[in-house]
């Protein structure tokens, strides 16, 4: 028992020197006032470099005067918001108007190509039906009378008996 009162004095004991470091800690930093900021190059750093120099930061301005211009640096917020809403509307609708732009523009194309291709073969047909001999439509006689017109089929001949078919 005694080993443990050994440690539960000795945690006590550095808990307690542990919050006395720490205080000591804080006391120095609040006793070396506000850290300062250096400029080196573009860039800044709270600790100083080679051909850096110190630089003050501190906020001159009111209250009033840093509330106005959160309130000022909200509005071109909110401004902001909203020209990015309208523009993306705008880019949007740009979108959906070229799209159906190319739409249109496709099946112009591929009705343009059907017409192309029917006739195209419509041509093909006229030349295979020209190759092809023509059937006469109109009937020639030699004699005849004028009763007849020129699409009328020719009568048919009758045929005589020969002179053999009378013998016998």
């Amino acid at each position: 028992m005694k080993m443990r009162r050994r440690e539960t004095r000795a945690g006590k004991f550095g808990i307690a020197l542990l919050l006395l470091a720490s205080w000591a800690y804080c006391a120095h930093a609040s006793a070396q006032g506000p850290a300062k900021t250096w400029r080196c190059g573009s860039t800044y750093s709270d600790r100083p470099c080679e051909g850096g120099k110190s630089v003050k930061v501190d906020d001159p301005r009111s209250n009033e005067d840093r509330r106005a211009a959160e309130a000022g640096a909200k509005s071109n917020s909110a401004q902001a918001d909203k020209l990015e809403h309208s523009r993306v509307s705008l880019e949007k609708a740009a979108y959906d108007r070229d799209r159906q732009a190319a739409r249109e523009a496709r099946s112009a194309a591929l009705a343009e190509r059907r017409m192309a291709l029917s006739e195209q073969q419509a041509r093909e047909r006229a030349t295979k039906a020209a190759g092809d001999p023509r059937k006469s439509t109109m009937s020639f006689n030699s004699g005849g009378s004028g009763s007849k017109s020129a699409g009328d089929a020719p009568a048919k001949k009758k045929k005589r008996k020969s002179r053999d078919s009378d013998a016998g």
